[in-house]
Parts: C-alpha cells; sequence; structure tokens
C-alpha cells in the first residue's frame, strides 16, 4: 500500500517526536535506529527514507525538544520558569524534560550539525529569559546577556547535578533547592 506525502509527514514527525523523547531517556548512543523505530511503531528499514542518517535524526530531534520548551513556556515569567525548572518534578522527567540537561554532554561528542542546533537552542532558551526586559522596552545589554547565560548555565549544572545523585538522594534536592533560591534571589 502506498503511503501518502501528509501521511509520509505524519510519520516523520512521530518518528522525530519519539526519538526527541527517547533522547532524553537514554542518550544518543543509548537509543539504536532499530529501537527508535520500534518504539515509534515502524521497521528499522523505513528509517532511510525519512533521514540520511541517525545524525540528522538527533540533531532534528533536538530541534523538537528545543521547540517544545519554547512552547510550554510561552506564556511563564522566568521566575515561574526557573522555579519550575528546578523543580523535583522537572528532574524526574527526563523524556519529557530540558533537552540541555539531558543531551548536552553527548550533544559535545557529535558532528557539527547537532552542536548547531544546541547552540540555536541556548539562544532560544536565551530569548525566553530575555522576555521580561524586552516587554518592558529595556535596551539589551552586555550585562544583562551575561546575566542570563550565567543563570541559565547555573539551571542545566544544577539539574544534571541532580541527576546525577541517586533518587532517593538528600543532595539531589539539595541542590535544586539551593541552585533556585540563588537563581532567583539573584536574579529576580
Amino acid at each position: 500500500m502506498k503511503v501518502t506525502k501528509t501521511q509520509a509527514l505524519e510519520n516523520r514527525t512521530h518518528i522525530v517526536e519519539t526519538a526527541s523523547t527517547l533522547f532524553r531517556e537514554r542518550g544518543y548512543d543509548g537509543v539504536s535506529v532499530a529501537d527508535l523505530m520500534a518504539a515509534a511503531g515502524f521497521t528499522h528499514g523505513g528509517f532511510y527514507k525519512h533521514f540520511p542518517s541517525k545524525a540528522d535524526l538527533m540533531a532534528e530531534a533536538a530541534a523538537c525538544g528545543f521547540s517544545q520548551s519554547t512552547a510550554n513556556n510561552a506564556d511563564a515569567d522566568p521566575a515561574t520558569i526557573l522555579k519550575e525548572y528546578l523543580s523535583r518534578k522537572h528532574r524526574d522527567a527526563l523524556g519529557r524534560g530540558c533537552t540541555l540537561a539531558a543531551l548536552s554532554g553527548d550533544a559535545a561528542r557529535q558532528p557539527a550539525s547537532v552542536k548547531k542546533t544546541f547552540a540555536d537552542g541556548i539562544e532560544s532558551q536565551l530569548a525566553t529569559l530575555e522576555r521580561d526586559a524586552a516587554a518592558s522596552g529595556q535596551k539589551e545589554s552586555g550585562e544583562a546577556r551575561a546575566r542570563r547565560i550565567a543563570m541559565l548555565a547555573q539551571a542545566v549544572g544544577a539539574l544534571v547535578l541532580s541527576r546525577a545523585c541517586p533518587d532517593d538522594s538528600a543532595l539531589a534536592d539539595e541542590i535544586l533547592k539551593v541552585c533556585r533560591a540563588r537563581i532567583l534571589g539573584d536574579h529576580a
């Protein structure tokens, strides 16, 4: 049976969304093409009808994750975003959580296309944090951008460190609590 162009596009989108979740849960090396296609409900052989390589899918799946983050935070102010970001709920939601916290270490060892997607994603996250200043008519300054970069780096780092601890570890929660208080106290 021949697949329509519309159905092929829907299938591709489903594969990208599935990959985005699986890559955040298991890392790039923890997901084979066969595993991914099975999770998406397709055969392994169909992968190359949609993507030239796994690296191409990794870049597209990362972009999907960044887009989801931007959409999820569209109406939230930076303080609310950071409170939710540095929460136990977000920490425990690997597959639905932040692409940066889940995959930045993996992305560092990937081709330039994946790194470019991460650079673009970082810029989009910085733009989300800048929204309040832009809405109030404040002009972007080098110092304001530096504060947002530091805030994002501290938040991502806190989530990564918390996730590295055992799930029942008091330290995991302490890292989130301390960094949430410092970020919001320093940059609220």
